[in-house]
């Protein structure tokens, strides 16, 4: 598509023609040569004196391309666009932060497939979170994983794909056997500082219950909402289970209650996808397109074509005035001298 910038610039192409009508013709004095015998002089020459000027005279060319000139130059100051495509740009509207617990009770295989075969906590919740993490294209997304320690794996980000080859090739027990959670939070309030979003979630998976973090859970989740931080947490394996590894229900409640979050049971596999669809629901994506059409500037050709026109029509000038000289001098042909001849004459 084209437009022009200053289209109200086009009403100067009457310009020209309003100065020809309104102004008076330019006019030129210049000293003369006073002759005391100029009467003499013009009658011998059959020449009648009378008042009048040297008016210029304009050929049928430049009659054409004066006009065409003034209107490529007014053109080219109109500045003529070309309007290319419009080019979209997505800009989230929230960060969204993965914490993933992948301690050493991870390893346990008491879910299943669909098809009824056993397998690890650890691997139900990669193929889970990472179809979570392909149906939030315009989030930025940040992965933390956490167990003895916790530990930043990708930064908040839309390449989706990086932080899913770095989710896949996690496993259980790499951060340690102990269960950090505490430090998980803190870790996550770090990475939101440098977060300009206004939506800030931060989505906790854990299989246990915090084991001597150096921030106490609660602590750090009112840390969390001061920022502005909401926490959902989704809790793994049975909740009537004893022992160190019990999933601390009570605690997670503590810390989703403090920031105005949500507490998940994902006890198998099921319960679990349904969790993470329920989180897909009450965060929706959340962004804003932003549009933007590239412009090409073009006033440079008609402003080039003018000063072609302009001194094409200088130089053809010029040339037809040799041209002219050239014949002028052609036809201009010597006298011929003429001989006499000698009589005799008898008397």
């Amino acid at each position: 598509m084209y437009k022009l910038e200053y289209p109200w610039l086009l009403a100067l192409l009457p310009l020209p023609l309003l100065v020809y009508w309104l102004l008076p013709a330019y006019k030129e004095e210049q000293d003369s040569l006073r002759l005391t015998f100029f009467d003499y002089i013009s009658s011998s020459l059959g020449l009648k004196p009378q008042p009048g000027a040297v008016v210029p005279r304009t050929n049928w060319l430049q009659k054409l391309l004066a006009p065409l000139c003034w209107g490529l130059i007014v053109l080219a100051l109109a500045r003529p666009q070309r309007i290319e495509p419009p080019i979209q740009k997505i800009q989230p509207g929230r960060d969204l932060m993965l914490a993933l617990d992948i301690s050493q009770s991870m390893e346990t295989p008491d879910f299943r497939t669909s098809d009824g075969k056993r397998l690890r906590r650890v691997d139900a919740v990669k193929q889970v979170v990472g179809e979570f993490i392909r149906k939030r294209k315009n989030d930025r997304i940040g992965l933390i994983v956490f167990g003895q320690a916790a530990y930043p794996v990708t930064p908040f980000t839309l390449d989706h794909d990086a932080g899913l080859q770095i989710l896949d090739q996690t496993d259980a027990g790499m951060a340690g056997p102990q269960t950090m959670i505490g430090d998980a939070i803190g870790l996550a309030i770090k990475q939101f500082n440098n977060s300009e979003a206004k939506q800030r979630v931060l989505i906790l998976l854990t299989d246990g219950n915090d084991t001597g973090s150096r921030m106490p859970p609660r602590k750090a989740a009112e840390i969390a909402s001061q920022n502005g931080i909401t926490i959902h947490v989704v809790g793994l394996g049975d909740p009537r289970a004893t022992g160190e590894d019990k999933v601390d229900y009570n605690a997670l409640n503590d810390i989703a209650k403090a920031t105005g979050g949500q507490v998940f049971h994902g006890e198998n596999r099921v319960e679990l996808e349904k969790a993470y669809a329920t989180l897909d629901k009450i965060t929706p994506q959340n962004f804003k397109t932003l549009s933007y059409q590239p412009r090409r500037e073009l006033f440079m050709f008609p402003l080039g074509a003018a000063v072609l026109l302009f001194v094409g029509c200088q130089l053809l000038m010029l040339l037809a005035s040799l041209m002219i000289r050239l014949f002028s001098r052609r036809r201009e042909k010597p006298e011929e001298a003429t001989t006499s001849g000698v009589f005799k004459v008898h008397v």
